[in-house]
């Protein structure tokens, strides 16, 4: 049995809708109960599909030496904002709103540790400037100054993990 102009029509309006991207309040929402339930902070990051510091924090984050570390102590949350315009569908609606909010944007990724209501507890501006990705010593010492004020009962060894692998990072 053959699809009717106007049913096909009806199937892909259907099919983008539902794969819309989701808010950031869409995305936040969740972390923030979550947060509250498992007395955590919520580690949220900004960036972009064509931006590599993103990426190479992605990789960072998704690291199995890495991962149960942070996700012991904080609720990580990704959110795409200054896409391109072949990529502007990613994007997070109101990600851009809620970067400026939280310090930014001054160059990506931007980072920023929330408590369970959603308000900032330190961002990776440090003296006024963006770390981005933590790759050179003074970056790696203030995202750890950034992850004790967020968590503050981070055991030391949770915290050498993630100090002695970012301090391992080799720029090519």
């Amino acid at each position: 049995r053959a699809i009717t102009p106007v049913l096909a029509v009806f199937a892909v309006i259907t099919s983008l809708a539902s794969a819309e991207t989701p808010t950031a309040d869409q995305v936040l929402a969740p972390a923030k109960t979550k947060a509250a339930a498992e007395h955590k902070a919520i580690f949220v990051h900004f960036g972009a599909s064509w931006c590599g510091w993103c990426r190479r924090l992605d990789a960072f984050l998704d690291r199995p030496d890495i991962k149960p570390v942070f996700d012991k102590y904080f609720i990580p949350v990704k959110l795409l904002v200054q896409e391109n315009d072949k990529n502007k569908a990613l994007e997070n609606p109101g990600a851009d709103a809620l970067l400026k909010q939280l310090g930014g944007p001054s160059g990506l990724p931007y980072s920023a540790f929330l408590d369970a209501k959603g308000v900032l507890i330190i961002n990776s501006k440090r003296n006024g400037e963006n770390i981005g990705y933590p790759g050179e010593p003074a970056e790696i010492d203030w995202f750890i100054v950034m992850m004790k004020k967020a968590a503050p009962n981070m055991a030391k060894d949770d915290l050498k993990t993630i100090e002695t692998a970012l301090r391992s990072f080799k720029r090519s």
